[in-house]
């Protein structure tokens, strides 16, 4: 299900939305069958909501924003799942008359119930950094197939398939003319690769390439790939032309992550760097809100595992009001609820200002600064 398009702009959208007086849902939901083959999200859903009505107030117009919201999200979760889906956001405030579902396949870790006044957005933000939006190149030298991955999901695919070429058993200066029209034919069916992965690449606004295929393909495309395609090139791995959609999902996630990896202690010493220098970057929770609130950020660097960021003494004055109140299937439990507060107004403010949002998955390196920084567009 190809949704990372639609999902960015909901993301943007609902990051936009004011505060609202009524309790506004939002909920995440592992949508894969537990290890008894049967969905776990509905007992999840079934406890975790009414014990939030409960806290509220006997026919205040709060309840019965809550009591609307109960019945249209049990309705949908009885009807509307796809079965072949993963995972499930959702916001509900009938109060405000918001009601927005999402469905991928990628997996969420565990289910999550956030209510507050403004939707909870810190887990919609990570997923979609975890399955980035790529361009995915599976070449030999004859044919290749071309995808665009988002979300663990295939959003488009093609493929550019060259006449196959035969080995030549004739020797001498017949032989060395057949080998060199071999070459030429392989070239050109390369360039027609590039051509192809060019345009959906320019059409669909790809930042990212992943590359796959035989060593001799793999080494002829590095030697022809365009700068401006190279440098979008984030990885290579060997993969036969024969595998499955799913695999090459697999394969080249793998291989993306590992670069990922790879790169996220570069970025980190960047931002540190930055900081250090007293140049375009700041460090910790408090100087990242007020480069946000200034419109100063670029990328907003912060980490991907909670239990590391650093909670702030007092949010700035324009923060949404009110708790963030948490519940969840995850074994360590809720955690923090000041930690949900700031996580979701440290990416709040960053989708309100057009910031670009990076997840640090190894929690060591941004424990030093209180979990998160940030790299600047200028300073004041």
């Amino acid at each position: 299900m190809a949704v990372t398009q639609s999902l960015d702009e909901s993301l943007k959208r609902l990051a936009g939305l004011e505060p609202s007086p009524f309790p506004v849902i939002s909920l995440y939901l592992d949508l894969r069958a537990n290890q008894h083959g049967r969905d776990g999200y509905a007992a999840f859903v079934r406890k975790v909501l009414p014990e939030r009505l409960k806290d509220m107030p006997q026919q205040s117009a709060e309840r019965e924003s809550f009591e609307h919201d109960i019945a249209r999200i049990q309705t949908y979760l009885d009807s509307d799942v796809n079965r072949a889906a993963n995972g499930l956001a959702l916001f509900a405030c009938d109060g405000s008359d918001l009601f927005e579902a999402m469905q991928f396949d990628a997996p969420l870790e565990q289910h999550w119930l956030f209510v507050g006044s403004v939707p909870h957005l810190y887990p919609l933000a990570r997923l979609m950094n975890l399955y980035p939006r790529y361009a995915a190149v599976l070449l030999d030298t004859n044919r290749a197939r071309i995808f665009v991955f988002g979300l663990a999901s295939v959003e488009h695919s093609q493929q550019v398939i060259s006449q196959k070429t035969r080995r030549h058993s004739q020797g001498g200066w017949s032989q060395a003319r057949y080998q060199r029209h071999i070459e030429n034919f392989h070239l050109q069916h390369v360039k027609e690769v590039i051509d192809a992965l060019d345009a959906s690449v320019r059409d669909e606004q790809i930042e990212h390439i992943v590359a796959a295929g035989s060593d001799d393909a793999l080494a002829l495309l590095r030697e022809h790939l365009p700068a401006h395609l190279a440098a979008k090139l984030e990885a290579t791995t060997k993969l036969d032309l024969s595998a499955s959609d799913a695999e090459v999902l697999q394969a080249t996630m793998e291989s993306f992550r590992d670069h990922q990896g790879d790169s996220e202690a570069e970025r980190v010493e960047a931002l540190l760097s930055a900081w250090r220098s007293g140049g375009l970057g700041v460090a910790g929770p408090e100087a990242t809100l007020t480069a946000l609130e200034m419109g100063q950020v670029d990328e907003l660097v912060i980490t991907s595992s909670l239990d590391t960021l650093k909670p702030v003494q007092r949010l700035p004055d324009g923060a949404a009001p009110g708790p963030v109140q948490a519940a969840t299937s995850a074994p360590q439990g809720t955690g923090d609820e000041t930690r949900h507060k700031l996580s979701s107004e440290l990416v709040l403010r960053a989708e309100q200002t057009g910031a670009r949002i990076r997840f640090i998955q190894d929690p060591a390196l941004l424990a030093d600064i209180g979990g998160v920084g940030a790299l600047l567009r200028f300073r004041i």
